[in-house]
């Protein structure tokens, strides 16, 4: 045994024992009835059976005569017997003995009488029926002869019930297959996936629920598949950002360790090696804040906040940076206060992440806003736009992909580490808020708009902490 876990029985097997169960319990509970019922429904056959014979008998003109007319023919094989009451109540005839006088009275009085008796010894079944000229026709039969038939009704019941349970464990054999099958083939799938293989088609079959896991398979094979292509594009561009300042500051080193460099270049050596030095610093420090942002300890401490705060403060700090960079920082506020219940330092992290993203992607002379407002439904709404070249259709896809628009334009725009947007999406979510972005905005550049709630983010939520 594997770490003490019990082998488990397969979905099929458990589906036959089920419905040879419930086809055993349904065969037990119809034997259980027809044993029952057999013997009730043989003695009352038998008895409507006498019933009519003393009817007929009960109709003849002279009941007394019927000892010695034959009538006692009746008795045959079953062994039934006769007795006739007269008008004024004597009994005679084979059956005499078991007319009893409570009996005898209810006849008298012209109610007829069904019960049992005993006559000889034996159990009889025991039917009278009034004359129509007064006294009674009173015939008995044994009550082996019911529990003979009821004996052989009953063995004639054996054999179909038991071919019932046995069609049941067929149906449920059947049954289990069509409902197995599909779920071992999704079954089967999952741990292909599991195992690294991708491109891996479950069957979409079955029943409606096995269809649907077969259809969520496909999905999950898709969406892995995906997955696994941008971790792959993302380490990619981590490694070849890691390589260019990593390149620089060997090449450098190496250099200055072989006496290569004048003494006079040295201070010019040096700023490269501080600003490739900070360059891999800033690209290090998005990766962590990445993950922390995935982290389950990540905390919010969120509180009512004026957004325009945040707001002034970032346009603030990056107005001197657009400056010296020629591109203009305007900050956009509504008349009224703007207020929700968010953490102001993540929001102002947000803030800072997008507009740095926007200077970088604007041309001098072009402009960066900060916009605030309030949407009528309640909330807040912060935009970043620019001036710069905008975004694509494609490029609106894949923007908050880690280092999916750095992978395009590295060549061709400045360009960060590729974290910012990721870094801004997963903030944004954890604030209990939405980030859309627009190809082309108002400025004609790229518009990041930022949607958080009035109420805080669900502390329960995961990677939410407050």
């Amino acid at each position: 045994m594997t770490g003490g876990r019990r082998p488990r029985t397969s979905l099929a097997r458990t589906l036959v024992l089920l419905t040879t169960a419930v086809a055993a319990l349904a065969v037990a509970l119809t034997g259980l009835v027809a044993w029952q019922t057999a013997a009730h429904g043989v003695e009352q056959r038998e008895r409507d059976q006498l019933a009519r014979q003393a009817t007929v008998l009960s109709r003849l003109p002279n009941l007394s005569g019927l000892l010695f007319n034959g009538a006692q023919a009746l008795g045959g094989p079953n062994g039934v017997e006769l007795a006739v009451i007269t008008p004024d109540g004597s009994v005679s005839g084979t059956a005499t003995p078991a007319v009893g006088t409570a009996a005898k009275a209810d006849l008298l009085a012209g109610r007829p009488v069904s019960t049992t008796a005993v006559l000889g010894g034996r159990e009889v079944l025991l039917v009278g029926v009034p004359g129509a000229r007064g006294g009674a026709a009173v015939l008995t039969e044994p009550y082996t002869v019911v529990e003979q038939n009821t004996g052989r009704i009953r063995r004639n019941t054996v054999l179909p019930l038991l071919a019932g349970m046995v069609g049941a464990a067929l149906a449920g054999a059947l049954l289990a297959r069509r409902i197995a099958r599909p779920l071992v083939s999704a079954a089967e799938v999952a741990h292909r996936l599991a195992g690294g293989e991708r491109g891996v088609r479950a069957t979409v079959g079955g029943p409606r629920e096995a269809a649907e896991i077969g259809h969520a398979l496909n999905v999950l094979d898709g969406a892995l598949a995906r997955s696994e292509n941008r971790q792959r594009d993302f380490l990619l561009s981590v490694s070849h950002e890691l390589r260019t300042p990593l390149t620089a500051l060997q090449g450098y080193a190496e250099a200055l360790a072989d006496g290569l460099v004048e003494p006079a270049g040295v201070p010019e050596v040096g700023q490269v090696l501080a600003d490739e030095t900070r360059r891999l610093d800033r690209f290090l420090g998005d990766l962590l804040d990445l993950a922390r942002l995935t982290a389950d300890d990540f905390r919010l401490e969120c509180g009512p906040t004026d957004l325009g705060a945040p707001a002034a403060e970032a346009a603030a700090f990056w107005a001197g940076p657009g400056e010296r960079l020629g591109v203009q920082v305007r900050l956009e506020l509504p008349e009224r206060p703007v207020v929700v219940d968010t953490d102001p330092f993540r929001v102002r992290q947000l803030l800072d992440g997008l507009v740095q993203n926007a200077l970088r992607a604007t041309p001098g002379g072009g402009r960066v806003v900060l916009a605030l407002s309030a949407p009528d439904g309640g909330g807040a709404r912060l935009q970043v736009r620019d001036s710069g070249p905008g975004l694509t259709e494609e490029d609106v896809d894949v923007a908050f992909d880690s280092g999916a628009l750095h992978g395009r334009y590295r060549d061709t725009r400045p360009v960060g580490s590729g974290l910012g947007l990721a870094i801004a999406h997963r903030l944004t979510g954890l604030l209990g808020g939405t980030v859309t972005v627009e190809g082309h905005g108002p400025e004609g550049g790229a518009a990041f708009t930022v949607t958080l709630p009035t109420a805080p983010p669900d502390p329960g939520a995961p990677g939410r902490r407050t």
